[in-house]
């Protein structure tokens, strides 16, 4: 009993985790006014809804992406505050650990007790 428990918990630690990020990637697509990609983001969370392996792997593949789209953005900015004179490292380190964030919440879609829940 209080070892499901405990599952459960961590489960729910793992999608919470991912519904940040995603909600975190729809507010810089909304910041860009990119009103597709924002519903793309909100609506990706719904997935784990659908208990098929490929909905996991689509998610992963959403976060790396996501991961990569911050780590772009991180390397834009740094670039522009450079040129333009500006202090860009507490940006830098924002965007960065927002990329790690994003990272980490989807490997961690790829545990044991997320994998059983979701059959191929």
């Amino acid at each position: 009993m209080q070892r499901s428990l405990i599952e459960n918990f961590g489960m729910v630690l793992r999608i919470v985790l991912f519904v940040a990020a995603a909600l975190l990637l729809g507010a810089h697509f909304f910041r860009a006014g990119n009103t597709l990609f924002v519903v793309l983001c909100l609506a990706a969370s719904l997935l784990f809804f659908y208990k098929r392996r490929l909905s996991l792997v689509l998610l992963q593949l959403m976060a790396y992406g996501a991961a990569a789209i911050w780590l772009v953005a991180a390397v834009r900015l740094v670039e522009f505050r450079q040129q333009s004179g500006q202090p860009w490292t507490v940006a830098a380190i924002i965007l960065g650990a927002v990329a790690l964030f994003t990272l980490v919440a989807g490997l961690l879609l790829n545990s044991r007790a997320i994998a059983q829940r979701y059959p191929v």
